[in-house]
């Protein structure tokens, strides 16, 4: 399953720590970020919950980008 999200970063080098931080999370198969669209795409591992792994992407997101937003 794939989602699209809206985020908050404030310049590209975030952005592709965000993107690193989602790769790494559990349950996530890929993670794209475009900075200049403000948006994450997530493709989510079959049978993960895609609702709680967000959360934990956010999560692994602010350990390396404490300002960032997911919107969800």
């Amino acid at each position: 399953m794939k989602k699209s999200y809206k985020i908050d970063v404030d310049c590209a080098n975030c952005a592709q720590k965000m993107e690193d931080a989602a790769k790494k999370t559990a349950g996530v198969k890929d993670a794209v970020v475009n900075f200049m669209a403000l948006k994450m795409k997530v493709e989510f591992e079959e049978g993960s919950d895609p609702d709680s792994v967000i959360k934990e992407v956010e999560k692994n997101c602010k350990a390396v980008e404490s300002d960032c937003q997911i919107f969800y």
